[in-house]
């Protein structure tokens, strides 16, 4: 069985309070009230503060792998996350810039990209 990932995040500022990353095999899946009783930082909290993404299982994987930081916005619920800025000075504080996934960027792109493509050859068909 694979089992995605849940992010439960703090509603008022999207901070990240538990990744229960993904799962894979002999594998059960839990329900919130069980996450609230198993995580401490869940534990601690108010249920009505705290908001939840549930992934599907490989979701964002190159995103996660390759950022250096993520959170939930808190004005529209979605995932966002920073990457590593490579003209950043090691050692200096940094601020980080969070964004779409990535992968949803480049998927956007491509697509704008075949319909710009089949509006010029539509145009080239016509002579044009």
């Amino acid at each position: 069985m694979q089992i995605g990932r849940k992010i439960y995040y703090e509603k008022s500022t999207g901070n990240i309070l538990v990744d229960t990353g993904e799962r894979l095999g002999d594998v059960v899946e839990t329900t919130q009230e069980q996450d609230f009783t198993s995580y401490v930082a869940l534990s601690e909290r108010i249920p009505e503060t705290v908001g939840m993404i549930k992934l599907e299982y490989g979701q964002y994987n190159q995103d996660f792998a390759e950022c250096s930081g993520y959170r939930v916005n808190p004005g529209n619920g979605k995932l966002e996350f920073s990457y590593p800025d490579p003209n950043e000075v090691p050692g200096e504080p940094s601020n980080p810039v969070y964004q779409q996934p990535l992968t949803e960027q480049i998927a956007t792109l491509e697509q704008r990209t075949e319909a710009n493509e089949a509006a010029i050859l539509a145009l080239l068909d016509f002579g044009l």
